[in-house]
């Protein structure tokens, strides 16, 4: 691993994401339906090729006024995370991995072994994590993800909604690395690169073969 010091949602850090798996497109790679594959996959696959033949993010940058919230709430949940654990959050950039095209932007590092996830929902689905303790599908691979590319050891999903009473604002919920569900998920992101690198050398072959008959012509 490579980690870059970079800010997030910089130009920097947006460049480096570019052609890249990240965790928070990890759910799509590897998303399916009773039928097969999920029509996602192959969004976000041509996606992914569209960034490295351009050499461009292709990401909308739409974001919700929800999704905002989210944004700037982050500073607030992670003191808050800091009060209640006695650990210190250390910001990372940006982290590639060494061989594969793929990388992660971990709301922390804490200690040598852990990550924090922090997720600054509605009042609705902060509500659900208090309730059930039990992490959406999507989140659990983005960790997954995370424990991939960082080698860390365990994860802290921290929800927090300022709008709740006090002893309700956050829901902590520590995920332990399970190496088998790690290694499981390496194989699907890396088999979902490899499309990816056939749908790139397709494009650019393709590019010769026309360059090729131009000269002919």
């Amino acid at each position: 691993m490579t980690i870059h010091d970079v800010i997030q949602r910089s130009d920097d850090w947006h460049a480096l994401r570019a052609g890249r798996l990240t965790a928070s497109k990890s759910h799509d790679a590897i998303a399916t339906t009773s039928k097969g594959w999920a029509a996602s996959r192959a969004n976000l696959m041509m996606q992914l090729a569209l960034e490295r033949v351009t050499g461009r993010a292709h990401d909308s940058g739409y974001k919700t006024q929800a999704m905002q919230d989210g944004i700037d709430r982050e500073p607030q949940a992670l003191a808050l995370y800091e009060a209640m654990t006695g650990a210190l959050v250390r910001a990372v950039g940006f982290c590639s991995h060494d061989t594969a095209m793929a990388g992660c932007s971990p709301d922390g590092f804490v200690g040598d072994d852990g990550l924090v996830s922090v997720k600054c929902p509605i009042p609705a689905t902060h509500w659900e994590y208090l309730k059930t303790s039990e992490i959406p599908l999507p989140y659990q691979r983005q960790i997954l993800h995370e424990f991939w590319i960082t080698g860390r050891q365990w994860c802290d999903f921290f929800s927090y909604q300022p709008f709740f009473p006090e002893r309700l604002q956050a829901q902590l919920i520590r995920v332990p690395r399970v190496e088998a569900e790690v290694e499981k998920y390496e194989k699907q992101a890396l088999a979902f690169l490899a499309e990816v690198d056939t749908e790139v050398a397709a494009i650019l072959t393709m590019s010769n073969h026309v360059a090729v008959m131009q000269a002919v012509l």
